[in-house]
């Protein structure tokens, strides 16, 4: 097959969503498919691309400049994806570029797959604009109509999202069940920020931006030592809202890591906090749990189907600190009950291969083919 991907962000900043979108690249393009990739680039890049990636025109985000927004296709892109000739149209994130792609798509009779990463509609109400939000949900329903199967992460999205129109799959996600592995727990990590055996860690583990509660992790950190809990603090990631730990002097910013360096970070760590309500599947919450990591995360679709409340993690209301400053409370006064918690994450993770993730979606593809066209 021929697929021409399209995408907000491929490569320019490591996100959860893209390097789902790389990883599955790589692996069908190894079982002999071709990718041609269509997106805004910058001349930093996070990472090396998979597959062929074609730049197309972008401006930076107001308020947000390390995004680009795709401006749509021109007439030299659209002359490069009818060279192309591709047998199907993957759109990844519903913007210009994408809506544009879908448009072209229906001219030149190919079928369009859409794959649902991110909650945007979730975004609003940490940037003062909740009043946006019914354009945005009636934006958003039109551009999943618009294709022939969409891609959620997860059933519970797939069962909200159900009767809007379109076919509906399910593609998980997969985890590095070696980088992220508790054998990667590092005693010379923690004497490195002179952490004791007796130290429970607490860790913040994603982007360093507003929408992931960095606010609430923050206010839940200063609850726990107001009620005498000496919890030391780790933030793993990088990001414009790093500022906002300024509350916690003492806390250790690592930045962004990759590889042996951010497995031995998170397996180091004890308790790992996720307020976030945004997340389409939650990569780093199935992270965390294949480190051997007690997780508490906020009541999300996202985390919900990732985590068996009070046995492979805690689930807890996202409203206000007051649950989770009970739930992490409850692990540090009780280290066995933690413990066990933390193995059964370890051992719940291993349901998530990024291989059958990968053939999922190849399966999907294969079947809006077989379908007869109009």
């Amino acid at each position: 097959m021929r697929i021409a991907l399209f995408s907000g962000n491929y490569n320019y900043i490591r996100e959860g969503a893209n390097q789902a979108l790389n990883r599955l690249v790589s692996d069908l393009e190894a079982r002999g498919h071709e990718f041609r990739v269509y997106s805004p680039v910058t001349d930093t890049p996070a990472f090396e691309p998979k597959g062929t990636l074609v730049s197309v025109p972008s401006v930076a985000l107001p308020k947000r400049s390390e995004f680009q927004l795709a401006l749509g296709l021109n007439r030299e892109l659209r002359d490069d994806i009818r060279a192309f000739a591709p047998d199907l149209i993957h759109v990844s994130t519903p913007d210009i570029l994408g809506t544009r792609a879908q448009t072209f798509a229906r001219q030149l009779g190919v079928p369009i797959v859409a794959s649902l990463h991110t909650r945007f509609e979730t975004y609003l109400d940490h940037y003062g604009l909740g009043w946006a939000r019914p354009l945005i949900e009636a934006h958003l329903r039109r551009f999943y109509r618009r294709s022939d199967l969409v891609l959620v992460p997860n059933q519970a999205i797939l069962d909200e999202m159900r009767g809007l129109g379109p076919e509906l799959a399910v593609w998980s996600r997969g985890v590095d069940r070696d980088r992220f592995n508790p054998e990667r727990r590092s005693a010379g990590f923690r004497n490195r920020h002179r952490w004791s055996d007796h130290d429970v860690i607490l860790l913040f583990f994603g982007r360093l931006v507003r929408e992931k509660g960095i606010d609430r992790f923050v206010e839940t950190v200063l609850g726990l030592r107001a009620q005498g809990h000496s919890v030391r603090v780790l933030v793993v990631g990088e990001g414009p809202g790093r500022d906002q730990f300024a509350a916690l002097p003492d806390a250790v910013l690592a930045g962004h890591l990759d590889g042996e360096a951010l497995g031995e970070a998170v397996a180091s760590a004890d308790i790992m906090l996720s307020p976030s309500t945004t997340e389409a599947f939650g990569n780093v919450v199935l992270e965390g749990m294949a480190s051997g990591l007690a997780v508490i995360s906020a009541d999300a679709p996202s985390a919900s189907a990732l985590i068996d409340d009070g046995r492979t993690g805690l689930l807890c209301d996202p409203s206000g600190a007051d649950a989770y400053l009970a739930a992490i409370a409850t692990l540090i006064d009780d280290p066995q009950r933690r413990r066990t918690m933390a193995v059964a994450a370890r051992e719940a993770s291993a349901r998530f291969s990024w291989e059958e993730a990968s053939l999922s979606v190849e399966r999907a593809y294969q079947e809006v083919l077989s379908r007869p066209r109009p």
